[in-house]
């Protein structure tokens, strides 16, 4: 009877306990089959900006140890100051050279929307540990609150074909809602050596970068989505990134956790994502917007661009292109020919003379914005656009 008591005591201060908690937080309350709400059910989404206003872009520019002047390099060929940037130097970088990255930002008077990631991320190649990077970049750059249109991840070797003004106005008349990501479903060779095959990253508990390494056994292809695959370095509507940090139907949560274990996720992770939620499917571009010459095959990985693919770069009509050493000659060719820009200086256009900033809600768009328009309506006017996402 004490022990039939005592749990009646229990019961009883636990549903006083209830009611005084709804009392003090309205928003604790009692459901009922007439109330219930399925969080899931709608996406909430910033709502996107007009067309007829001039699109803001949001930068990732990430590198390893010794990329802090290549950074430097590609932000100065890169900057507009209606777009934000996220500069990250990884762990493995010294903290002289992060300092000096950091000194380099707050010297520059016109980088009035640039941050570097002071408390950097181990990221090893081939791991997820770029996924995470990446995503930790887009919440800065949500968090933060400006206004920007897209998310576009470049890394230190990686280098505009086009200036901030061609691409800004090429992207003005195209629906915001866009995700240019490559992807397919068709993983060939990558089924058996990228699905099934689990890793261990140790970016992910050690302080020391080293090779991710293999466990046994392997898994089979997934049944409850269906992966794709691509490039890892994309362009993501504001809405999609959006999605990817909220995550509020745990799809983006669960294949993360899936993808923590899958070597060369960030070719999967983004793709696999934005092709199994229904809203987001007929957003898709199949294009990652670079010029890359790769091995083939296996098309694992890219050469190092120099003179001899200038005229192919040009005529991919692409506004990125990777992968370039360090002081390529091909980098001062770009500077002087396509950027109009002056060794260690920035891009002239309608923002920036000779010295000075001049007018930032005009555009100057030149031969860059007509092979990037090129380029883009090539895709969106394809008779079978409609039937090609997510294939």
């Amino acid at each position: 009877m004490e022990s039939v008591n005592n749990k009646l005591f229990i019961f009883t201060l636990l549903i006083s306990s209830f009611f005084i908690i709804s009392n003090k937080y309205p928003l604790f309350h009692l459901v009922t089959s007439s109330s219930i709400i399925f969080v899931e059910s709608k996406l909430h989404t910033s709502p996107l900006r007009s067309n007829t206003t001039i699109p803001r872009l949001a930068y990732l520019i990430s590198g390893s140890v010794g990329d802090g002047e290549r950074i430097k390099r590609t932000l100065k060929a890169l900057y507009h100051p209606l777009n934000q940037y996220v500069l990250h130097l990884d762990l493995e970088t010294s903290d002289e050279e992060r300092n000096e990255l950091v000194k380099f930002v707050k010297k520059e008077a016109l980088f009035v929307n640039v941050k570097v990631i002071e408390r950097s991320n181990l990221v090893t190649y081939r791991g997820p540990t770029m996924v995470s990077n990446t995503l930790h970049a887009a919440a800065i750059l949500v968090k933060e609150g400006g206004e920007w249109d897209w998310f576009i991840n470049l890394s230190a070797s990686d280098y505009p074909l086009v200036t901030q003004d061609d691409l800004l106005h090429s992207l003005r008349n195209i629906p915001r809602y866009l995700n240019f990501i490559e992807h397919t479903s068709d993983l060939d060779w990558k089924e058996e050596y990228r699905a099934k095959p689990i890793i261990i990253d140790p970016g992910l508990y050690s302080l020391n970068k080293s090779n991710v390494f293999f466990v046994e056994p392997q898994r089979s292809v997934p049944t409850s989505f269906k992966l794709f695959t691509g490039s890892a370095w994309m362009m993501l509507s504001r809405p999609f990134v959006e999605y990817l940090l909220s995550g509020w139907d745990n799809l983006p949560r669960t294949l993360l956790m899936y993808y923590t274990n899958f070597l060369s996720s960030p070719e999967g992770y983004f793709q696999t994502v934005v092709c199994n939620v229904q809203e987001f499917i007929n957003t898709t571009v199949n294009h990652d917007l670079h010029y890359i010459a790769w091995d083939n095959p296996p098309k694992q990985h890219p050469h190092y661009l120099t003179m001899d693919d200038y005229r192919e770069m040009v005529d991919s009509n692409a506004p990125f292109a990777r992968k370039f050493g360090k002081n390529e000659l091909v980098l001062d060719k770009i500077d002087s020919e396509l950027l109009g820009r002056k060794p260690d200086g920035f891009v002239p256009g309608s923002w920036f003379g000779d010295t000075n900033v001049t007018n930032i809600t005009l555009l100057q768009p030149g031969s860059g914005a007509e092979r990037l328009t090129s380029l883009i309506s090539d895709f969106l006017s394809d008779k079978d656009f409609d039937k090609k996402h997510c294939l």
